[in-house]
């Protein structure tokens, strides 16, 4: 079953889902490509290591396991009462963050002709994980390595680029290494189709061309996001009111419309 949005899915924008939805569609990336360009290039998931602490990193709950209380009774210390009441505080907790991404690179050289980035809250929310992106973004942009940036959140700032057009809601970054710093850039909002585009590669090969509306299909099928998902609540983060509207109208025209 596909979502019923015609281009992204806000509602798979939700924290508590978005994890699972970037570690299908880069899965899925690989999948797709990996049969189109070998036996030239090889596809790697790579894995990159995000600290995280602060409001980001917030301590919400204590396993039984971890802290444990004793009952027993019979000591003869007497306890005597504290000069003041303590406050509940919330203490910052390092946090481990995992995040995949893709390289294309070449059997023969073993070189790194592109990376596709598929951005996560880690990498665009204020602090150290953002800052941590863009450092390797910018070596990318300083080498001859292709750079396909998806950004499918339309929480937080944007990765930064020199345009002075309106932000829209999502967008998808080819960056060919030959003719930077020009970059093509594939804007969409909520009510718009995804758009296609074609994976840079060595010159003079095949490029393949790129569904990700496609893909986003398949992973939501596959884990079952119909089931989990709530249309009548609020999407998170939260819709403009214009595209609230929007998306009320279209849930309630797709559900009519629905066998």
């Amino acid at each position: 079953m596909p979502s019923p949005f015609p281009g992204m899915d806000p509602y798979l924008e939700h924290p508590e889902i978005w994890p699972g939805v970037h570690l299908l569609l880069i899965s899925a990336l690989a999948e797709l490509l990996t049969p189109i360009l070998r036996p030239k290039y090889a596809v790697s998931i790579e894995v990159r290591m995000y600290k995280t602490a602060g409001e980001q990193a917030l301590l919400v709950d204590i396993p039984d396991a971890v802290v444990q209380r004793s009952d027993r009774v019979g000591t003869t210390l007497s306890v005597a009462e504290p000069a003041s009441q303590p406050i509940s505080v919330r203490l910052p907790m390092p946090e481990s963050v995992r995040q995949g991404y893709l390289e294309i690179r070449e059997v023969a050289t073993r070189s790194v002709v592109a990376a596709i980035e598929l951005l996560s809250p880690v990498n665009k929310r204020p602090g150290q994980g953002r800052q941590t992106y863009l450092t390797k973004r910018e070596r990318i942009l300083s080498s001859n390595t292709h750079l396909v940036e998806i950004d499918l959140l339309r929480a937080w700032k944007p990765m930064p680029i020199l345009m002075d057009e309106d932000q829209q809601h999502y967008c998808i970054l080819v960056s060919r290494s030959e003719v930077r710093p020009v970059a093509d850039l594939y804007t969409f909002n909520l009510q718009d189709a995804v758009p296609l585009f074609a994976l840079p590669l060595a010159e003079g090969d095949s490029e393949p061309t790129v569904n990700l509306k496609a893909l986003l299909n398949q992973i939501y099928d596959r884990g079952a996001y119909d089931l989990k998902l709530d249309y009548s609540a609020a999407a998170v983060p939260p819709l403009s009111s214009a595209a609230s509207v929007w998306a009320k109208q279209h849930l309630s025209t797709h559900s009519a419309e629905s066998p």
